[in-house]
């Protein structure tokens, strides 16, 4: 077996003969630290070009077009009072601007580059397995391709036609298990019967499980949502909170962040009324895809949360229809919604509505006024959803003006604090320990260190500013491959 400095000066000759640099935390966080020659480089490059250098548009901050853009402001959009009935300001950071059109790209890059810097992952000889019941996989093996990283998806055969379309055209392995959104036991069966039979080939990178998923959320959701609300804000403007679905908990480690800087913020976590795991220890199959998966990710630091609620995902689907059928736009602007708004409601994919709804929740539980900003995350598009939305028009039929107002009025304007709960401290204690069996019982994970990430108070900042250490870890990595020496 080969030492990790083998396997690191390996990936060092790859990379070197494959032109990948590899960015900084610092430098997705903050642009303005990218080497002029390759933001110039960019200029020739699609954003969802199979191109090394769009390692360097896994930011919020790219301009927002599909060829050729360079950075700008963070992408965002705020939801009015005329659309979501609350007084609070609803403020959603825009996913569909990274390549692939969601976010995932980050939250994958951290579990694959920590392990090709540390010389643990050998892209010569290994593959990348990502489980995934959502865009997870689809992040992963865009990563990986740029990386030059061969890898292999597993997800359920219920997910969207989209996903194992863009899956084939990467070159990716593609196993497609039993089930839905909520079947994530089966993926990791099925990811657990490859790694035993290819043990020396396969390295999985489990979304639910790889901190680099969160830190990733941590360094740069985070302070792209602080830099928002200090550009936005009005006099008397209070960080309220940030309202976002569970899923893998990754985004959730954006709420580390803010909390060391508004301490006071409320950090709502949702999932679907149909899988309640948190809310009531249930179980049950949606059409939220992305979240919602019957069990506690490893990486949520539960004890940060203030707040669970449940989302319906027929409200979801609704929704998705009103923000996007023409007579569904109409409506909207008759109620006072700015046209220009309603163009862009095509921004929210499901589980994007989704966290809207948990917001929209959120405000009114806790009667937030104008002063109060919400922050929440587009994660994806209706780009991803095409089947979907076609599936919904079959099954539905036509969209008129009665179904529209029904929409609005049902699920947005009336939208209720149902299903939501304010956690005491028993509440986080109740559902930090359901880890034990998904975590501890079924996939051999330390008693010890659960315990730690519920008693120790500084196990979660040591997990999250590792960073530091893993940027030290890439600015050796480009030093030894070379690369930078022409953009100085």
């Amino acid at each position: 077996m080969r030492s990790p400095e083998e396997v690191l000066e390996n990936t060092v000759r790859r990379c070197r003969e494959r032109d990948i640099i590899i960015p900084t935390y610092r430098e997705m966080a903050n642009p303005e630290f990218v080497p002029e020659g390759i933001r110039e480089e960019l200029g020739s490059i699609g954003l969802w070009d199979l191109h090394p250098r769009n390692l360097f548009r896994i930011t919020w901050k790219n301009e927002p077009v599909e060829s050729g853009g360079g950075y700008r402001g963070v992408n965002f959009i705020e939801l009015p009072s005329a659309l979501t009935g609350v007084d609070a300001r609803i403020i959603m950071l825009v996913g569909k601007y990274f390549p692939t059109g969601a976010h995932k790209v980050g939250a994958t890059f951290g579990p694959l580059v920590e392990k090709l810097v540390h010389g643990t992952f050998d892209p010569t000889t290994q593959k990348a397995l990502w489980p995934s019941t959502g865009n997870y996989c689809r992040g992963g093996a865009y990563d990986a391709h740029l990386l030059a990283c061969p890898s292999i998806a597993v997800l359920p055969e219920g997910m969207s036609r989209e996903r194992f379309e863009w899956l084939e055209k990467v070159g990716s392995e593609i196993y497609a298990t039993p089930g839905s959104e909520s079947n994530v036991k089966e993926v990791y069966d099925k990811t657990a019967e490859l790694k035993a039979a290819r043990p020396d080939e396969i390295v999985v990178l489990n979304q639910f499980d790889e901190i680099g998923n969160a830190i990733w959320h941590y360094v740069c959701t985070g302070r792209a949502m602080e830099e928002v609300f200090e550009a936005e804000r009005e006099q008397g403007s209070r960080f309220a909170g940030v309202c976002l679905t569970q899923g893998s908990a990754g985004t959730l480690g954006c709420a580390d962040y803010l909390r060391e800087v508004f301490p006071r913020l409320k950090v709502v976590a949702a999932e679907a009324l149909q899988c309640p795991t948190l809310l009531y220890n249930g179980h049950g199959s949606h059409r939220i895809e992305g979240i919602g998966d019957k069990h506690v990710p490893w990486i949520h630091n539960v004890k940060n949360t203030d707040v669970v609620a449940g989302i319906d995902d027929e409200a979801c689907m609704c929704l998705l229809r009103l923000f996007n059928e023409p007579v569904g736009r109409e409506y909207l602007e008759g109620c006072g919604v700015d046209p220009e708004l309603v163009g862009r409601l095509d921004l929210l994919g499901i589980s994007s509505i989704a966290n809207l709804l948990t917001a929209v929740k959120t405000a009114k539980y806790f009667e937030m006024s104008p002063k109060d900003i919400l922050f929440t995350v587009a994660t994806d598009s209706l780009e991803m959803y095409g089947s979907r939305f076609a599936e919904e028009r079959e099954r539905q039929g036509p969209y008129g003006e009665v179904a529209a107002a029904v929409h609005h009025e049902r699920y947005l304007l009336g939208e209720g604090i149902d299903h939501l709960l304010e956690l005491s401290y028993w509440d986080r204690k109740r559902m930090h320990d359901l880890k034990y069996f998904t975590w501890v019982e079924q996939l051999g994970k330390d008693v010890e260190e659960l315990d730690a990430q519920w008693y120790d108070d500084d196990y979660w900042t040591r997990r999250f500013h590792s960073y530091e250490e893993w940027d030290e870890r890439i600015t050796e990595f480009n030093g030894r491959t070379g690369l930078l020496e022409r953009y100085r």
